[in-house]
């Protein structure tokens, strides 16, 4: 027996270690639970949290009700259906995202013409900001750059929208007007937020003017992975 075994045999009390016990899923939500999700969405079909929880639910409900095929294609396909559901409400713009999340790769048209949709029925600009902020973890800045500033009302959208939109500029490589971006987010009424994203975001642009004199493009556009780590909290 070696000094290291001898020493954790020492610190185990001289017994063997019980090995790791298998990870138990937590228990399927009760119906009650489930009913009162369905409630809460139909009356405010944007609430992140709920939708969240009830498409974990009918997720893991698929996962193992279905039969032969891919348990993940199924739990995909229950979640489709409940965003669809809820996307059919006037006011609804979450669902429309999570609809647009889920054919982004397959129907790339599609997906945003569901991402243009729910942007035009949210008048504060949080629709618009979401949608921005998911092309972008998708991988797609160039989309959520277009997407974003074909919709964007500088001085009635929330602020997040600007903030999102100088980030996918600098990640799609266009770091001349991820700056015109944050120059035009100055305009906003909300002076308090802008200047409490300013230099976060003047770091990206930076970031990505530097990356683009290091890297001078060549008939093609590079993409510059410039994301932050964490964006809104849920």
């Amino acid at each position: 027996m070696g000094a290291l075994d001898r020493i954790r045999r020492r610190l185990a009390g001289g017994r063997p270690t019980a090995p790791p016990r298998a990870a138990v899923p937590p228990p399927v939500p009760s119906a009650a639970e489930e009913a009162r999700l369905w409630t809460g969405l139909r009356e405010d079909p944007n609430d992140e949290v709920s939708f969240h929880a009830l498409a974990d639910i009918v997720r893991r409900r698929a996962e193992v009700g279905h039969d032969g095929g891919d348990p993940r294609k199924a739990a995909e396909d229950a979640v489709w259906s409940l965003a669809g559901e809820l996307a059919h409400s006037p006011r609804a713009w979450y669902p429309l995202i999570e609809l647009g999340r889920l054919s982004v790769h397959d129907d790339r048209e599609q997906a945003l013409k569901r991402l243009a949709t729910a942007s035009d029925r949210d008048p504060t600009g949080c629709a618009l900001a979401t949608s921005v902020r998911m092309l972008r973890e998708e991988g797609l800045p160039s989309e959520a750059l277009g997407l974003g500033v074909g919709h964007w009302r500088t001085g009635e959208h929330v602020v997040e929208v600007g903030r999102q939109l100088v980030r996918a500029a600098a990640e799609a490589g266009r770091p001349s007007e991820a700056r015109r971006l944050l120059e035009s987010m100055s305009a906003h009424p909300d002076a308090a937020a802008v200047a409490g994203s300013r230099d976060e975001l003047l770091a990206v642009v930076e970031e990505a003017e530097r990356i683009r004199a290091a890297n001078p493009p060549s008939g093609s556009i590079p993409v510059v992975d410039v994301r932050e780590r964490k964006l809104f909290k849920r």
